[in-house]
């Protein structure tokens, strides 16, 4: 049986038209397939593949863990040395305020968790979250996400959910001493790179202080240096009270986290016990991949690369077809006129050995998330094929 129909007789579908590349092998920016055709990765799995694929630090840290032991129990019954490692380079990278790890398996889990937390430290229950934002994909975390249309036939959701807009600093006002937590992405992602204003993140900041209302920035996208920071949150002067982070921490290995205080986290340990419990949470080799990356990244030069990377994207992206590009470090979005372009721009560019890829809700644009190891050369080359793609649509 080919690859092609055991996928899709045996593989439970997301979508009724998927992309279909068979990927054998991938090293750095690129992904080989079935004929061994080299594309550049300029997706990094949704930011996934934060340093490239197969990053010697990586491959060996996992060999290394492996060497040793993989899973041995669930999460928060034994010391693990790579798992409290992991915690401990976290918190010297974090402010004081977020001093505590709990490691989960995915970014919807990381926010399903952190909700749970908000309403266990405040005994209450009301959630407010912003218009186009998007927090996963499970029952809480698409309860505080906005796509309706991707809601409708999965309700009743949890209740107590109410939407402002961003940036709107009068809409502030919906935050009362009855409000357990606002969730907010620090950039939205899916709305297509939507970046709140300094004034109105001070200013939530604030209401959330004034009311008791715990902050929570899901950095499941942003996090661990895809805006140029290591957090997001440190581009606004600010700290929430909750901190959720997956994706680009793992370096390709699933991982997602929920910070926030020592006291905020022993609330899970009681009342009732094992408040938030994972099974495969922490797992050590995903936490040893996570650890290599978060080194790697974390060192001051790298970070202070990036920035110059996403500026170069936008400099050769000069397309007279390329409506706008939002950006913040190498997270970007690009509007062409309508649905139709991308989906022809997205379908050229593959075949031409290029990987850009769609939002989920902002359907006239696309998204680019390369690996942060991406050089200039292959910025250029990827750009290239892009102009010449947007000039065929």
């Amino acid at each position: 049986m080919k690859a092609q129909e055991i996928f899709e007789k045996h593989l439970a579908p997301t979508s009724p038209s998927p992309m279909g590349l068979q990927i054998i092998y991938a090293k750095g920016v690129y992904l080989y397939d079935a004929n061994d055709k080299k594309y550049i990765d300029f997706i990094a799995g949704i930011g996934v593949s934060s340093v490239g694929h197969q990053h010697p630090k990586v491959v060996a840290s996992i060999k290394e863990q492996l060497g040793k032991h993989a899973h041995i129990m669930v999460y928060g019954e034994y010391l693990q040395n790579v798992v409290l490692a992991l915690a401990k380079k976290l918190a010297s990278l974090l402010p004081e305020s977020l001093s505590a790890s709990y490691f989960v398996n995915s970014g919807t889990e990381a926010n399903e968790a952190a909700i749970k937390l908000a309403k266990r430290a405040t005994g209450r229950h009301k959630i407010i979250t912003f218009y186009k934002s998007y927090h996963g994909n499970t029952q809480g975390s698409m309860s505080v996400s906005d796509n309706e249309t991707k809601k409708q036939n999965f309700r009743p959701l949890i209740p107590g959910i109410e939407k402002m807009k961003l940036n709107s600093i009068e809409g502030l006002e919906a935050i009362t001493e009855q409000t357990a937590a606002v969730i907010i992405e620090p950039i939205q992602g899916d709305a297509g790179v939507r970046i709140p204003s300094q004034a109105f993140m001070a200013a939530l900041r604030n209401k959330c202080s004034e009311t008791g209302t715990l902050l929570i920035f899901d950095e499941v996208q942003t996090g661990i240096g895809r805006t140029g920071k290591l957090f997001a949150f440190e581009h606004y002067s600010i700290i929430p009270d909750i901190l959720t982070l997956a994706k680009g921490l793992g370096g390709g290995m699933p991982i997602g986290a929920f910070i926030a205080s020592y006291d905020l986290m022993q609330l899970l340990s009681h009342n009732p016990m094992l408040g938030h419990i994972t099974t495969f949470g922490g797992n050590p080799v995903c936490c040893a991949s996570a650890l290599a990356t978060l080194e790697i990244i974390s060192e001051p030069a790298f970070l202070t690369a990036i920035e110059p990377k996403g500026q170069l994207i936008a400099q050769e992206l000069n397309h007279p077809k390329i409506k706008a590009i939002r950006r913040k470090g190498l997270m970007l979005a690009v509007e062409l006129n309508n649905e139709e372009q991308v989906n022809k721009l997205i379908t050229y560019c593959v075949a031409h050995g290029v990987i850009i890829y769609w939002f989920l809700s902002t359907r006239n644009s696309f998204r680019i998330s390369p690996p942060l190891t991406i050089s200039e050369a292959e910025i250029r080359e990827a750009c290239e094929v892009i102009n010449r793609g947007l000039d065929n649509i």
